[in-house]
């Protein structure tokens, strides 16, 4: 069974100028499977987003269904845990606070609870920062809490709009390998959302290619590339082919706007 089956989802919205409705996305079918990576790119706005909210239950399909281990989405659920580009963190709580946010949402026991949101914060790096506030922490390490927070709550799926976007360069390349290295050891089922190629190719099992709006899946890419993942792996042959097959996919969607999504 798919840990994430989605079977001929489309989602719309009314116009708000009168007519026919808007369509984000039309015709999906993915699924996921227990464990599995998967990145999802394609030009803004082909509702890359609006599909990981519609997984996470915050937006409802018009038509179709999207079911985590066999149970249909009907919204948010303890299962699902959402990482967003903005990091959303509770300026008032330390890194501890911040983390064990979640777990006491669930009532969970407070003993049990800041044993493991300890144990999560040394995973994500940030060992030593316990007592910190966001407002002490560089935007990396904002994130490296996020991810810390989502991952406390135990959910089976990870679920990752554009987590990097706001961080410069140098540490978007280093955060996708401390992300790696996380997945390594918890082995969540992730769908990741990102604008680049590089990021999804190096990070992913799979890569989704969507169309421009309405957002339709183009392109299902196995990303056959050793695990571990190092650096030197976007050297080799084979990473260089799968992003240019990624990138050509890309350019076609989006010549007639007289644009090319980079890396």
């Amino acid at each position: 069974m798919s840990q994430i089956a989605i079977r001929d989802v489309q989602i719309s919205y009314p116009s708000r100028r009168g007519g026919d409705d808007f369509i984000a996305v039309e015709n999906i079918d993915l699924e996921v499977a227990e464990g599995e990576f998967v990145t999802i790119v394609g030009p803004s706005g082909c509702g890359k987003s609006t599909l990981l909210l519609a997984v996470d239950g915050l937006v409802h399909p018009s038509r179709g269904e999207i079911s985590v281990k066999g149970r249909t989405v009907t919204g948010p659920g303890q299962d699902r845990a959402m990482v967003f580009q903005e990091f959303g963190l509770l300026p008032w709580r330390t890194v501890l606070g911040n983390v064990q946010f979640g777990m006491e949402l669930a009532k969970e026991d407070r003993k049990g609870s800041e044993a493991r949101a300890r144990e999560l914060i040394e995973l994500v790096g940030l060992k030593g920062f316990e007592n910190h506030h966001p407002h002490e922490l560089s935007g990396g390490m904002r994130q490296r809490v996020g991810i810390a927070r989502a991952l406390a709550v135990r959910p089976d799926v990870l679920l990752m709009d554009e987590p990097f976007g706001a961080l410069d360069a140098q540490t978007r390349e280093i955060m996708a390998g401390e992300l790696l290295n996380i997945w390594n050891v918890e082995r969540k089922t992730v769908l990741f959302v990102t604008h680049g190629i590089d990021e999804a190719v190096y990070l992913a099992d799979r890569v989704i290619v969507m169309s421009k709006s309405p957002g339709r899946i183009i392109a299902d890419i196995t990303v056959d590339l050793p695990r571990p993942r190092t650096n030197e792996v976007r050297a080799s042959p084979e990473y260089i082919r799968l992003r240019e097959e990624v990138s050509s996919l890309l350019f076609t969607e989006t010549a007639d706007e007289r644009r090319v999504v980079t890396a």
